[in-house]
């Protein structure tokens, strides 16, 4: 990666809170990953909850810098929307991949990769290693 060319990542949620909360979160123990786009695309255009497919659009060109977009979602229905988003081809940026891995642990470790510099494999590979973590 050079400096003005970061992974950039999207969090999409059912809910716009949950979204915005894991961003800040992620941003927050990535040391503020200040360089790294990143994005939530939560809820409906109308505030409420669900997948909105024109939000996912928006905040994925929003982080694209060239370097590809990597999308994190919550629950089943966000993972359907994400899909049918990339099977169309045009409705998000090149090299936007959806990424298998846990929501909130998987988007602090894709930040904080990206931060370190990795590249779009790197990020992927960090965020789907967060199935490993273990609590006890």
């Amino acid at each position: 990666m050079s400096e003005d060319r970061p992974v950039g990542i999207v969090l999409v949620s059912h809910s716009a809170q949950v979204a915005e909360s894991v961003a800040e979160l992620a941003k927050g123990l990535a040391g503020g990953a200040a360089g790294i786009p990143v994005a939530p695309a939560g809820g409906t255009e109308g505030g409420g909850l669900g997948t909105s497919a024109e939000l996912i659009s928006a905040a994925a060109a929003s982080v694209d810098r060239g370097a590809g977009v990597a999308v994190l979602t919550d629950l089943g229905s966000a993972v359907l929307t994400v899909k049918a988003l990339l099977a169309e081809g045009d409705e998000l940026p090149e090299g936007t991949r959806l990424v298998d891995a846990p929501f909130v642990e998987g988007a602090v470790a894709a930040v904080v990769t990206a931060a370190a510099g990795a590249d779009l494999d790197a990020v992927e590979a960090a965020a789907a290693e967060a199935y490993s973590y273990r609590k006890v």
